[in-house]
């Protein structure tokens, strides 16, 4: 039995979700002869010493600390702000690490720590979920095997059944940042294309207060691909259906939908019609519950050597570039040409 021992740094609702993946991994990787221990470590000591008892792993006062013990690999999942540092910790001590995306609050800030990485020989995968869906894996097979003929739309829609804390949205970075990047890294992914314009709106509609920290609360962007390829990327925090997270790929030869299933959170206005017969999921955490699993455990694979890095720094500040520009248009009314080659 391999022991791999991974420290884990912030305990929030994002750290708290990661800390039971990695405990339940042993249930996966035991029987091929990987036994996981985890160690955390979160600036509310008692509230990360109770999740740790809770898991049967080992709390740490401080992230020196955490780094010092010896671990495998490491696991940031604290605010934005400390991304940077955490990052260039875990490279300095030589061992790999995954890090909840972004890299940093904005672009400008990311490509020092993408300098810094590579200066150093550094191993990051940023935690960009969707790569490890079902859904989109057998949407990127059937485009890559031809199934779909060439691409002439593509839709993509996030949406929150109920907003975050509005505490939460006034240091997002805004909905394009916060929560649409997720599909411009994944339409990136999926087309193998940059994209090269965008052109965005906004409105609120619901409380005055995500307004007042300056984000809106629904979003459209018009995203043009390198090879002229159109997309759209809407999202909204008010999905009272429930979470729904789909992606609409219509090419010259068929079509798919990722994320059309029983829990959908959609009706149908035909008569007759009883699709989705289920309920709908309510969170993000729940309708990408196994593609979180499979993202940890994909982490381990890479702490152990046994695959490339499914989602590199340099993949997730492109998708922010577009993010950042998503943000720009909104703000300015007025469409953003992104550079044709950024040295990421």
């Amino acid at each position: 039995m391999k022991d791999i021992t991974l420290g884990l740094v912030g305990v929030g609702r994002i750290g708290v979700m990661h800390a039971g993946n990695i405990a339940s991994l042993n249930s996966v990787l035991q029987p091929q002869g990987i036994n996981v221990r985890l160690r955390l470590t979160d600036v509310a000591a008692d509230h990360a010493r109770t999740i740790a008892l809770g898991l049967g792993a080992e709390f740490l006062p401080s992230v020196e600390e955490l780094i010092g013990s010896g671990i495998d690999g490491l696991v940031i999942a604290t605010g934005t702000g400390t991304h940077p540092e955490l990052i260039r910790a875990g490279v300095d001590a030589g061992i790999p690490v995954f890090c909840e995306k972004p890299v940093a609050m904005n672009v400008a800030d990311s490509l020092p720590v993408l300098d810094y990485i590579r200066a150093n020989q550094g191993t990051v995968q940023i935690g960009h979920q969707r790569r490890f869906d079902a859904g989109y894996l057998e949407a990127k097979r059937a485009f890559e095997a031809g199934e779909l003929g060439w691409i002439h739309s593509l839709r993509a829609v996030t949406c929150d059944m109920a907003p975050p804390p509005v505490e939460f949205l006034a240091t997002s970075g805004g909905l394009f940042r916060d929560c649409s990047v997720h599909d411009f890294d994944i339409l990136r992914w999926l087309t193998g294309r940059e994209i090269m314009e965008v052109y965005a709106k906004g409105s609120n509609n619901g409380d005055p207060a995500i307004g007042a920290v300056g984000d809106v609360d629904t979003a459209l962007a018009v995203v043009t691909f390198d090879d002229g390829t159109l997309g759209s990327v809407g999202a909204s925090r008010y999905n009272g259906a429930g979470h729904d997270v789909r992606l609409e790929i219509q090419g010259s030869a068929g079509s798919l939908m990722v994320g059309l299933d029983e829990k959908s959170a959609v009706t149908s206005a035909e008569a007759g019609i009883g699709f989705p017969s289920g309920a709908s999921h309510k969170t993000f955490a729940e309708r990408f519950d196994q593609a979180y699993r499979s993202e940890v455990e994909a982490f381990v694979e890479l702490v152990l050597g046994r695959r490339e890095n499914a989602c590199t720094p340099e993949d997730a500040v492109a998708a922010s570039r577009v993010a950042d520009a998503a943000q720009e248009s909104l703000e300015t009314g007025l469409p953003v040409r992104l550079a044709a080659a950024v040295a990421l």
